[in-house]
């Protein structure tokens, strides 16, 4: 078959989702992205909503002591229709009264809880205070009877921003028409709890004193987030900090859309213009956003792969969503050994960029600051900072449209330097270690692909005085990615296609020192399949099941669950949060991770 007309699962959906909406096509254009429309059934709209949710560990006050609460004030109560390129909805913010009532807060928790009717394509939305993003959220996509869902977001570690009068911004960007019907009602909710006697001694170090947004200002027509449209491209603030600043901390909020959805599942441009397949994304199947101060590398970021609800098979994710598809990760890097540049009273440059970026990956950061306030300057130095550079290579080989590139990818970034405050000196050592696998093929001319990714990302932190260690802790995470997509030949106006997604979070934390100890250990892990028929651009047919197992060990308690469902459909659904070794459901929960199943799995689809 000729080029022209050979990959249905390139070209085809390609012009299939460019077809659904023209407003639209620069949000989802990418072969692997499906509308809310797309119903395999319609449901009776007289049915009663489904609840839509995201696995995740219950968010609880801390253990030890008596907590008072929840103190419940409503932030924002918005609609999101017709509000792709309008302002983001504001509402001002007051700090509760229950804020002063003299307790020391224990625990902040955000929550977003939503309802949508009709059809629509999944929206990403942020919400921002005064200019610092708390919540990167994806909505759920609506069926004819109604959907509902809520996201819950531990925002302690903003205690700062949470005292202070500001602005709440929300910004969802949604297209209303004869066909897209689905408007999205939401709630904004901040819950406090509280310390009812003194608190016990912290475990880990006390949220920031000061939280500066580096992102971009409102008044927009946008979200409050830096759109970063391709490689060279970078966006940044100049912002200066308090001479009596002590320790930092980058927190990056990330997220990738239009071209680079599903960039890991992008060929190399070679393949594109060897088989002549203009407009479909390329650069390859890696990317890293770089964090930089002055133009210095600080640090990185390698995303979790985040597949938002229309992606691949959007039955898939019916009611059980994506890893991390409702509450996206941040990722902090360390940048206190750098300190010493930054505490001169000046104006500093804080940018980000992506490697190999398509158009469009959504960023902004929050600068955590510990102030001593025993003191109005302090003084420090960076002692060595070692950032060589990203080692990639990738490997093609293709013939016509079939064949495999493989990518390997690896990046150290270490930094050291000493702070002086009325704490001491205090000498810190921020490191990250970074490495990358992508097998990419393509079969059967093109029509089938099949992505095996790994991310394996470790940081870690050393911080000294000149008698004891005052803290060392590491966080190693692996981010392992299978993807399974198959599309047969259009007949007519018909074609299929069958999905296997499976992928999760391996997730080790260990910290000590005078802070005290603290361990926690988390494997979740999803497995998805699902098949759709689609004609005259909608699914005419099609299943979706997903089975998720979520273990999290730590010494702040424990959390299991294992659910299983098909086609908006709980079939089973066990949790416990004892830690007891029995808790955590035998064989149940595992999901193995064997070729030979993958190739069962792939027959019966």
């Amino acid at each position: 078959m000729a080029p022209s007309a050979a990959a249905p699962s390139i070209l085809l959906l390609l012009l299939f989702l460019a077809l659904l909406h023209p407003a639209a096509a620069a949000a989802a254009r990418h072969r692997h992205r499906f509308s809310a429309s797309l119903h395999a059934a319609s449901p009776n709209a007289s049915e009663p909503p489904t609840t839509f949710f995201e696995v995740d560990r219950p968010i609880r006050p801390p253990r030890g002591g008596a907590v008072s609460g929840p103190c419940s004030t409503l932030l924002l109560s918005g609609t999101f229709g017709a509000t792709y390129g309008r302002p983001p909805v504001t509402a001002a913010y007051t700090p509760p009264a229950c804020l002063s009532g003299g307790g020391a807060l224990a625990l902040a928790v955000l929550e977003w809880s939503a309802d949508c009717r009709g059809r629509q394509f999944d929206r990403i939305f942020g919400v921002w205070l005064s200019g610092a993003e708390l919540l990167r959220s994806c909505t759920a996509e609506p069926r004819p009877n109604g959907i509902l869902w809520s996201v819950s977001r531990d925002v302690t570690k903003y205690a700062a921003l949470l005292g202070e009068p500001g602005e709440v911004a929300v910004y969802l960007g949604n297209l209303i028409d004869k066909t897209y019907t689905g408007v999205y009602h939401a709630n904004l909710t901040l819950h406090l709890y509280f310390h009812a006697a003194p608190p016990p001694p912290p475990q880990q170090q006390q949220p920031a004193d000061l939280i500066v947004p580096i992102s971009r200002s409102l008044p927009l027509t946008d979200g409050q987030w830096f759109a970063i449209q391709n490689a060279t491209d970078v966006q940044s603030k100049k912002l200066s900090i308090p001479s009596n600043t002590y320790r930092a901390v980058l927190e990056v909020f990330v997220s990738f859309h239009s071209d680079d959805e599903f960039w890991y599942t992008n060929p190399p441009n070679d393949y594109i213009q060897a088989n002549n397949l203009s407009g479909v994304p390329g650069n390859g199947a890696f990317r890293e956003v770089i964090a930089r101060v002055d133009g210095e590398v600080v640090g990185a970021v390698w995303p979790f792969t985040v597949i938002y609800t229309g992606g691949v098979n959007p039955l898939l994710w019916r009611p059980i969503t994506g890893i991390g598809s409702f509450n996206l990760p941040s990722y902090d890097i360390d940048i206190t050994p750098f300190l010493g540049k930054l505490l001169d009273g000046k104006e500093h440059d804080f940018g980000f960029g992506v490697t190999n970026a398509l158009d469009v990956w959504y960023i902004d950061a929050n600068l955590h600051l510990w102030l001593d306030h025993k003191s109005d300057k302090t003084t420090g130095s960076l002692l060595s900072c070692d950032a060589s550079g990203l080692d990639l290579n990738v490997n093609s080989e293709f013939t016509g449209l079939d064949g495999q590139f493989v990518t390997s990818a690896r990046r150290h970034v270490s930094a050291t330097g000493w702070v002086k405050s009325s704490y001491g000196e205090v000498t810190t050592t921020f490191h990250q270690r970074f490495s990358y696998e992508n097998s990419n093929v393509f079969r059967k001319n093109g029509t089938v692909q099949i992505v095996n990714q790994t991310i394996d990302a470790k940081s870690g932190i050393f911080v000294k005085d000149t008698s004891s260690v005052l803290l060392s802790g590491e966080s190693h995470q692996v981010f392992p990615l299978y993807l399974y997509t198959g599309t047969s030949e259009k007949v007519g106006d018909e074609y299929s296609l069958v999905s296997l997604v499976e992928f999760g979070i391996n997730e080790k934390k260990t910290s000590g020192g005078k802070l005290g100890f603290f361990y926690s250990s988390l494997k979740n892990a999803q497995s998805a399949r699902g098949t759709m028929r689609v004609k005259k651009n909608l699914v005419v047919s099609g299943l979706g099941k997903t089975h998720q197992v979520f273990k999290y060990v730590g010494t702040d308690g424990c959390y299991f669950r294992d659910v299983s469902s098909r086609n908006y459909t709980i079939l089973f659904d066990r949790s416990d949060d004892s830690c007891s070794k029995g808790a955590y459901g035998g064989s149940s929960a595992k999901l193995k991770d064997q070729p030979a199943r993958r190739k069962l799995l792939v027959k019966k689809l």
